[in-house]
């Protein structure tokens, strides 16, 4: 049976893992597996290509993504995605929103007995 801190874990994930693959994809184009091992270099961002890939597919289909397929040596060819124009505007958007957030609840914190000092 899941605690309520593994269901917190969980919304966190779902709250945070689109605004994750923007960041990701806005310094370069990405093939799905090299996503999925950049997000697994973070605790709280590790998920399955179960949950990649038809999150992918669905930034697409929004069209805040698109994809190209690229033909690298020997190799088959793998599918890269990359921020579109829309893209790049959501995840502005994703970011004052998410520091806002930020800024809210650290303001929270500094008000109750949680306020701890940051270096």
């Amino acid at each position: 049976m899941e605690s309520s801190e593994q269901k917190w874990d969980v919304q966190f994930r779902k709250g945070s893992l689109e605004m994750a693959i923007l960041a990701l994809l806005h310094h370069e184009p990405q093939y799905g597996l090299q996503i999925l091992h950049k997000l697994h270099q973070f605790e709280s961002l590790q998920i399955t290509d179960g949950t990649l890939y038809p999150l992918l597919d669905r930034l697409k289909r929004e069209g805040v993504i698109d994809s190209f397929w690229l033909q690298e040596g020997e190799e088959r060819p793998r599918k890269y995605y990359r921020l579109s124009a829309l893209g790049i505007d959501k995840l502005r958007a994703l970011k004052t929103r998410w520091q806002q957030s930020v800024d809210d609840i650290y303001a929270l914190f500094e008000q109750s007995s949680l306020a701890t000092k940051t270096p």
